[in-house]
């Protein structure tokens, strides 16, 4: 499928650009009989502070397209404050990775602790509802330098996977 044309133009942003901060006190209703987060509670979290790095970055209306992981550290407990700082760590053509970095703090006592990282893809979208291209993330620092690189491999990975995907559900047609 041929890509639309658009005028956005493909100038590059520092990851600095794009950098959200989302933070929330944890309530009763968000948490299971233990006193705990939900799990979901912490997932649209990270899906809302990651759209809103992505739409920074692009500049338009973008979608999640997936969630590469997300990965349960510690837990979280009704008063914390819960803290998202996400960030775009690669872009493709119309695609991005958004970084997520979820922690939480007693309020109380002031200890702060990593409970959750999460990778989402983002696609940016024209008025049409379709897939544009989006300006390169500039990465400047050390540490957004390697989260560039590790961005790239996944995007890699993610290639291979859906092509691996695609043949077997092709050979699982074929008699």
């Amino acid at each position: 499928m041929k890509e639309p044309k658009t005028d956005h133009k493909a100038v590059g942003k520092p990851v600095s650009a794009s950098a959200t901060v989302l933070a929330t006190l944890v309530e009763p209703s968000q948490t299971n009989p233990m006193g705990n987060i939900h799990g979901g509670t912490i997932m649209k979290l990270a899906d809302q502070a990651g759209a809103a790095a992505a739409i920074r970055h692009a500049g338009r209306i973008c979608v999640t397209a997936s969630i590469d992981s997300l990965d349960f550290l510690n837990p979280v407990h009704v008063g914390d404050l819960v803290t998202l700082k996400s960030s775009v760590n690669y872009v493709h053509r119309t695609s991005m990775e958004v970084g997520v970095r979820i922690e939480a703090e007693n309020m109380m006592t002031g200890a702060v602790k990593h409970v959750a990282s999460a990778y989402l893809i983002f696609v940016a979208l024209d008025e049409s509802c379709r897939p544009v291209p989006i300006a390169p993330v500039i990465p400047q620092t050390e540490a957004e330098q390697l989260r560039y690189r590790q961005g790239q491999l996944r995007y890699k990975q993610r290639q291979e996977n859906r092509a691996q995907h695609r043949a077997l559900l092709e050979a699982q047609r074929t008699p």
